[in-house]
């Protein structure tokens, strides 16, 4: 059992635990299990190499069948091997968000850059990724230390007038949810939810322009443009002025706008809400885009993410959330601070991956989308070696490990984008636009080594295992935290169409990465050793089960 004030010999002065963690009960039953089905297994392959080249057959059609059954069952016996490094180590992890205010203030909380990602508003509408942003501006954490910046890969106005209107409906319902002490901060789920709602002025007025933001955003999506009865000031008129006949999803200049209700002067960096007190930024951001430059996917959407927020705030922890997982714990940083405050994991530790838990899953589930298998049960096993892999999205990183290895850091092109660099202009300031405008441009990454060394990697179309993969190689180590109620909640796909297409990507980028130069049955063993080694062959060769 380990965590901070859970040592042997500890004092009753002792700093109060802010985490534990303790191995599962039933991991010695695993370990004798393996060794008598791994006895079972090796005796299947001796039988059939012995029927193949000590009792070989005449006939073409028998050998070929034999052949095709140890071909067969040699797959099956390493798909089954490399599952057993989820099943030696696994431990079970717990926090003391508590405890945590008895040894930090809050004046001392590190900052947190929230990245979102969408792509299209007609396959992710903009309501659904408003009520995610909304959810994780309303955390339990000082307010000015977080920023918040969606990154629209689609390039759509209709994204920006939605995430303009939430930006006012914000400065509402940030206070409701503090005075109420909600915890269901995502709009949309807390007045569909079933619990009994007080009956109070202040409610009924929240909730009715709530409902006056989502129709106006649906009626803009539905006419398919911002239309001049929606637009309310210059600052917006001007933001909507850069959609002109040349802009298309794939071939546009980038769009950074920050939402603010009202024009703030230059030495404020945050609007206020209608209580006074301060209110998370909130950054609009499409990059730009060209048929003649490669984007990368969302790993190309991250890494100017992680440029632009480098030059604004540059906070040392980020949330890469997918926009359609919104926040069902608003104490979830406070649980991410109790890992990273302690000096024993600090200093190694790249992120602290929670897992994907999914809402209106009906009891048959005949699309197996709970997906409890690689997002609950296997990084458990992970997490007792040197940790789960990000599965893109619920995953707070130290920005310090997307720029090199634990011990060398890699150096940046310029000196704002290092993680050790500390903002001293306003995010507003002229300099500052102009600086986060040229690391969003397509062109930036030419000789660069973003995406190999440095930032989210490329090579792969699931970048979030690809990412994870190369940063447990350099030496990162990372944590699995579960706790009881879920941290985060999202949509699966409905269809069996969207479920192959979804099954599809991650075969094909699975692929891409066990068959590489960087393959972790040859690349992984030598650096993060057999059991890891096996843990990430498992996922990368799993395409053979389809």
């Amino acid at each position: 059992m380990e965590g901070r004030g859970l040592r042997a010999g500890f004092t009753i002065d002792a700093p109060p635990p802010l985490h534990m963690s303790e191995p599962l009960r039933r991991t010695a039953f695993n370990r004798l299990f393996a060794v008598v089905y791994f006895s079972a297994i090796l005796a299947l392959l001796y039988r059939h190499v012995r029927n193949l080249f000590l009792h070989p057959t005449t006939s073409f059609l028998s050998f070929s069948i034999t052949l095709s059954l140890f071909i067969s069952d040699l797959v099956l016996a390493f798909m089954w091997a490399s599952a057993q490094a989820f099943r030696m180590t696994p431990i079970r992890r717990k926090e003391f968000p508590q405890n945590l205010k008895r040894i930090i203030k809050d004046k001392d909380f590190v900052g947190l850059d929230v990245f979102i990602c969408t792509a299209d508003p007609y396959k992710e509408p903009p309501m659904n990724v408003v009520n995610t942003t909304l959810s994780l501006m309303a955390y339990d954490y000082p307010t000015e230390k977080i920023s918040l910046y969606v990154s629209d890969d689609g390039g759509s106005v209709l994204t920006l007038f939605a995430f303009m209107e939430a930006a006012k409906f914000a400065r509402h319902w940030l206070p409701f949810c503090r005075e109420s002490n909600i915890m269901e901060r995502s709009p949309h789920v807390y007045f569909c939810s079933n619990y009994q709602h007080p009956s109070s002025p202040h409610f009924d007025k929240i909730k009715m322009m709530y409902e006056d933001m989502k129709v106006k955003v649906e009626h803009v999506i539905d006419k398919d443009e911002v239309t001049d009865e929606y637009i309310t000031d210059h600052q917006q008129r001007q933001a909507f002025n850069k959609w002109t006949k040349s802009f298309t999803r794939m071939d546009h200049p980038t769009v950074i706008q920050i939402m603010n209700h009202e024009q703030i002067i230059l030495d404020k960096s945050h609007d206020i809400d209608i209580s006074g007190r301060l209110m998370p930024n909130l950054i609009y951001v499409s990059r730009e885009k060209s048929k003649t430059s490669p984007h990368h996917f969302k790993a190309g959407a991250l890494n100017v993410l992680l440029r632009v927020s480098a030059v604004m705030t540059n906070a040392p922890i980020i949330l890469t959330q997918d926009c359609d997982m919104y926040s069902n714990d608003p104490q979830t940083p406070l649980r991410m601070l109790c890992y990273l405050s302690d000096p024993a994991l600090k200093s190694s530790l790249a992120f602290i991956q929670f897992p994907q838990r999914f809402h209106g899953i009906n009891k048959d589930d005949i699309y197996d989308n709970e997906y409890k298998l690689p997002f609950e049960i296997n990084p458990m096993g992970l997490d007792g070696l040197k940790g789960p892999n990000y599965v893109g999205s619920g995953c707070f990183f130290r920005r310090r490990a997307l720029f090199g290895d634990p011990s060398t850091p890699v150096a940046p092109e310029i000196p704002e984008l290092s993680p050790e660099h500390v903002v001293n202009k306003p995010i507003r300031s002229q300099e500052t636009l102009s600086l986060a405008y040229h690391v969003a441009s397509c062109n930036y990454e030419n000789e660069t080594k973003w995406g190999s060394k440095t930032g989210f990697r490329y090579g792969s179309l699931v970048e979030d295992f690809y990412t994870s993969y190369r940063l447990h190689c350099e030496g990162w180590k990372s944590l699995f935290c579960n706790p009881e109620r879920a941290a985060f909640l999202g949509n699966v796909p409905i269809t069996l169409f969207d479920g192959v297409n979804q099954c599809k990507r991650w075969c094909i980028g699975l692929f891409e990465v066990a068959f590489s130069k960087y393959s972790p049955l040859t690349f992984g063993s030598q650096y993060m050793g057999l059991l890891m080694s096996l843990g990430y062959s498992h996922y990368a060769f799993c395409s053979f089960w389809c």
